[in-house]
């Protein structure tokens, strides 16, 4: 008898530790369809309603517990612009002011609107890197932990750009395959009449070209993370 009572717990305490895993899954697979679907903003006011719903019940045993807001995120798709000002959006609790921090000095203020997004406009770049966090700012609740910092570089200077091959504005072959090949900055991109060529990490490019009889007009352009672009020419005649 006691041999079947052992065994029929067991048995129960398998079913209920099934049946949490099986609900973990589902509610792991809703969330992440929840994020996908309506984007992180929902995501926000989802974890804000569960954070109430736990001070209520804080409150329902007799005690008063106060959480401060979450900490904003900071949204930008590039790292580097040769533009003196910028836009920074980002996410946070709805209604909450956030705080901009440029380096880590305080620069500007705005709130959250409904939708749990934010904006700011014109911001100032100075050259070189310019990091940038925020903070979320409530009357009741306190400020949040500082955001995850976002890095964006201010360039406004041409790549630099130097043929190796040819070292001629023009000049004159009798074979139709031409290795166009140059030097730029590292990092830099590099289009021969609209065609990518390679680019090692010294910055070194090269590319072969097809050559037409007759004059060939070539346009090189050396392109830098932060769109700042310098253009070079050439003519290659090709004769039999």
């Amino acid at each position: 008898m006691a041999e079947f009572e052992r065994s029929r717990l067991k048995k129960t305490t398998e079913e209920s530790v099934s049946r949490k895993a099986v609900f973990l899954g589902l509610l792991t697979v809703f969330l992440f369809g929840v994020v996908v679907v309506f984007g992180l903003p929902l995501l926000v006011k989802l974890s804000l309603f569960l954070g109430n719903t736990k001070d209520k019940q804080a409150e329902g045993d007799g005690g008063v517990r106060v959480l401060p807001p979450l900490a904003p995120r900071l949204v930008l798709s590039y790292e580097a612009t040769n533009s003196a000002r910028i836009s920074i959006k980002g996410v946070a609790e709805p209604g909450v002011m956030v705080e901009l921090l440029k380096n880590d000095v305080a620069i500007e203020k705005t709130e959250v609107t409904g939708g749990g997004e934010f904006l700011f406009s014109l911001v100032d770049l100075s050259p070189g890197e310019n990091e940038f966090s925020a903070i979320a700012l409530t009357e009741d609740k306190g400020s949040s932990e500082m955001s995850k910092k976002i890095t964006v570089v201010f360039d406004n200077q041409s790549p630099s750009l130097e043929m190796t091959n040819p070292v001629e504005k023009s000049l004159s072959v009798d074979y139709a395959d031409f290795n166009i090949e140059g030097r730029t900055e590292a990092g830099a991109s590099v289009l021969v009449n609209g065609k990518v060529a390679m680019v090692d990490d010294s910055g070194n490019f090269k590319i072969k070209m097809q050559l037409q009889l007759g004059k060939n007009d070539f346009e090189i352009i050396a392109r830098d993370n932060a769109g700042n672009e310098i253009k070079d020419k050439i003519a290659i005649s090709y004769d039999l």
